[in-house]
């Protein structure tokens, strides 16, 4: 890849003649087939916490029930599904009258600069320990579910075990959880009122930035200890 890639750059700059393309193979991470729809009760759940009754949290990755979550994902969250990268959970919350809420889970960037500010790790404590960290992707509760106090009462149980889930498919935990809050359509409340800080706001510029220039909707970065020990643990090195 990397003489590819010198062979492209020469040819670019007019330095060299590479032969006609014969043929185009398809890149599967440009061009993802989307989630096949599923279809579910979508009755309006209207209830109080206590009427909802038990609830079961069932993470789903790796089963056939992954793809019941990727639909509903695709089909209610304004962001849609998108694949994760490196590690990665998915959980569909249940009660008994069906499926009410999903969360997804992956690996934690690498640099974020609010969440490292507040950690005060260094590059090396952070190039060892950042598997030690979750990233919340997507949070949804599904629109027919109208339950007052639902969203902080699920998110608190969920990162309580997200742990020990964690450990059970990676073979590690996790010790501090973050999320991103798109402010010009949400006010973050569920995360605040789960005890997440608020650790400052992205640049607007994202991971692949080039030009040093906002280029999307600025974020509040929101985290939250999943260990009373989370410094003296994320700051070995």
């Amino acid at each position: 890849m990397v003489c590819r890639g010198l062979m492209l750059v020469l040819w670019r700059a007019g330095l060299i003649q590479l032969p006609a393309v014969r043929q185009r193979p398809p890149n599967p991470l440009a061009t993802r087939v989307r989630p096949l729809q599923t279809q579910v009760d979508c009755t309006p759940i209207t209830a109080s916490l206590r009427e909802l009754g038990p609830l079961s949290f069932r993470q789903v990755r790796r089963t056939p029930e992954e793809a019941v979550f990727n639909s509903l994902l695709e089909s209610y969250h304004y962001l849609g599904y998108a694949q994760p990268v490196g590690e990665q959970l998915k959980f569909i919350i249940s009660s008994q009258m069906g499926p009410v809420a999903l969360f997804a889970w992956s690996s934690a960037a690498r640099h974020l600069g609010p969440r490292d500010r507040y950690l005060g790790w260094s590059i090396e404590a952070r190039r060892q320990n950042i598997r030690f960290l979750a990233y919340n992707t997507r949070y949804l509760i599904l629109p027919w579910v109208h339950v007052e106090h639902l969203a902080s009462h699920l998110l608190a149980r969920m990162t309580r075990m997200l742990p020990a889930e964690w450990e059970k498919v990676y073979g590690h935990p996790v010790y501090f959880a973050e999320t991103f809050v798109d402010t010009t359509r949400h006010r973050g409340t569920c995360y605040r009122a789960a005890n997440w800080v608020f650790l400052g706001r992205t640049q607007g510029r994202g991971k692949d930035d080039l030009t040093h220039k906002p280029n999307r909707t600025l974020k509040d970065v929101l985290g939250l200890p999943l260990v009373s020990d989370l410094r003296e643990r994320l700051l070995r090195a």
